[in-house]
């Protein structure tokens, strides 16, 4: 089985689309087997589940993720769970002993246009501080 965890590097990245890598992780026989890193390719529509499905990932871990972003990776047949947040080890370990639990996505609709794309201030972001630098 293949896992793709969304990643900052040590932790969970709370948005799939703005993680600057994915780690893929292979588990046979509940062992981890193999884990690689690897740079998001860049966040357009439906490029990250193609990417993810590419790799052979049957699942996507993350902090939040959009109902459009679900859906893409159902459509590859990859289940998603999201509200996850901690250290790649720990969650590594919980996926090892079954005690991985999801939970509501930590992100907002709309809350970015994914890592690598320039964000731009209007005054409109002033009462949505997430859609700053």
């Amino acid at each position: 089985m293949r896992i793709a965890i969304s990643t900052d590097g040590e932790e969970v990245c709370p948005h799939f689309g703005r993680a600057p890598q994915f780690i893929i992780i292979t588990i046979e026989n509940n062992k981890l087997v193999e884990k690689k890193v690897l740079a998001n390719p860049g966040h357009t529509v439906g490029s990250i589940p193609n990417y993810i499905h590419a790799q052979g990932a049957t699942c996507m871990i993350t902090g939040g993720m959009g109902h459009r972003a679900k859906q893409f990776f159902n459509q590859y047949g990859i289940e998603v769970i999201v509200g996850i947040t901690g250290k790649i080890d720990d969650i590594v370990d919980k996926i090892l002993d079954g005690t991985l639990e999801g939970g509501e996505s930590l992100c907002t609709p709309g809350g970015g246009k994914g890592y690598g794309v320039d964000k731009i201030h209007t005054e409109e972001d002033d009462h949505h501080p997430h859609h700053l630098n």
